[in-house]
C-alpha cells in the first residue's frame, strides 16, 4: 500500500506528531512526513523533526506579507510531494488562497469536540471547557476550511472532565487523546485516497 506523503505545519512543541512518527515506524500509519513547516525558527516541533530525519524550513513570517508568506509554504509543500497537510499547533491563520489550493487536503486538531469552544487555542480551550461545568470534552480531526474551526468534522474522541481537573491537567488528557485521533483520521483518508 503507497503510504500518503505527509506536510506538517506547526509553531509549538509538535506532541502531536511523536505518536505519528512511532505509528509510521510500526507499519500502523500508512503515511510518510515529507517536511515539517514553522513559523518560528526556536519552535519544539522542528528540533523534534530534526532528530527523527525528518526534513524542517523555517519561513520567517516578518519577511512576507500573509499571501506570499503561505504562497512560500505552498512551495515547500509542492517540493516536497505532499498529498496532505496536517495543521499541529500551528498558531497562524491561513489565507484563502492557501485553504482554496489545499482544499480536501488540509486537516487540523482542535482539543475540544466541535463545533463547542471553537477559535479558541491551547490552555483557553480547556479553562472555556471548565468554565462550562461540561462532564465531556474531547479533541476534534476537521478539514481546514476558510472559517476556523468549521471544516467537516473527520473523527473525535472523547474524555471526562473530572472534578479536579485545571486547565494543565485536561490539556494533558485531551491531548493524549489527539496523536490517535489523527492517527485514525489519515489513515482514513489514506484509504479513500486508494480508491480514487
Amino acid at each position: 500500500m503507497k503510504a500518503l506523503r505527509l506536510g506538517i505545519l506547526g509553531s509549538t512543541r509538535g506532541t502531536d506528531m511523536l505518536p505519528m512518527i512511532a505509528a509510521i515506524k510500526e507499519k500502523k500509519l500508512q503515511a510518510s512526513i515529507e517536511v515539517v513547516v514553522s513559523n518560528k525558527a526556536d519552535a519544539m516541533i522542528l528540533s523534534r523533526a530534526t532528530e527523527h530525519g525528518i526534513p524542517t524550513k523555517f519561513v520567517d513570517p516578518t519577511q512576507f506579507s500573509r499571501e506570499a508568506f503561505d504562497a512560500q509554504l505552498s512551495r515547500i509543500l509542492h517540493a516536497h510531494q505532499v498529498a496532505l497537510v496536517v495543521l499541529i499547533g500551528y498558531m497562524r491563520i491561513l489565507s484563502p488562497q492557501f485553504v482554496a489550493e489545499w482544499r480536501d487536503k488540509a486537516i487540523n486538531i482542535h482539543p475540544s469536540l466541535l463545533p463547542a469552544f471553537a477559535s479558541s487555542m491551547d490552555k483557553s480551550v480547556h479553562q472555556a471547557v471548565l468554565d462550562a461545568g461540561i462532564s465531556v470534552t474531547g479533541c476534534t480531526v476537521h478539514y481546514v476550511t476558510e472559517e476556523v474551526d468549521k471544516g467537516a468534522i473527520l473523527i473525535q474522541k472523547e474524555c471526562e472532565v473530572l472534578k479536579q481537573d485545571t486547565a494543565e491537567s485536561l490539556k494533558e488528557r485531551v491531548q493524549a487523546l489527539e496523536g490517535v485521533a489523527l492517527i485514525e483520521a489519515i489513515n482514513l483518508l489514506a484509504m479513500e485516497s486508494k480508491k480514487v
